[in-house]
């Protein structure tokens, strides 16, 4: 009788354990998910204001590079010309990054630093670890009584 007692109680407590772990899974997949979709929307956001910038900018520019053409023209200096050359960078740039491939090339910039250069990423004193992060909280904490 216990013999059959203790059968059923393994397989429950089999069963039990597979549920735990399909139910870790899934908490999981979940967490990664959510992960994603934050880091997605950000990136659109970022992406998003880029544009916007770009808009902005853009009218800024276009109008600065006729004033400033008009100017060398009139008063025969090309020193005029000289500030649409820095702003031409800002407004590549920006371009670039809201209708462009920047992020294309930062996103394969980035893979090849994860792959090639490993090193570089690692932080001071290791991984931190949770025997790392008990230790300060404990040397932190002004309430905590140690048993």
């Amino acid at each position: 009788m216990g013999f059959i007692f203790s059968k059923s109680m393994s397989e429950n407590m089999k069963n039990q354990q597979e549920f735990m772990l399909m139910n870790a899974r899934l908490q999981l997949e979940r967490q990664l998910m959510m992960q994603n979709e934050m880091r997605e929307r950000q990136m659109a956001l970022q992406i998003a204001w880029s544009r916007e910038f770009l808009k902005y900018f853009g009218t800024f520019f276009g109008i600065a590079a006729i004033s400033l053409t008009a100017g060398a023209i009139r008063r025969k200096k090309p020193a005029f010309l000289f500030p649409i050359i820095p702003l031409s960078f800002i407004f590549t740039y920006q371009y670039d990054l809201g209708y462009g491939t920047l992020l294309q090339r930062m996103k394969g910039e980035a893979e090849n630093i994860l792959e090639t250069e490993k090193s570089k990423l690692q932080l001071p004193r290791g991984v931190i670890t949770f025997e790392n992060l008990e230790k300060a909280r404990r040397e932190q904490s002004k309430f905590f009584i140690d048993k």
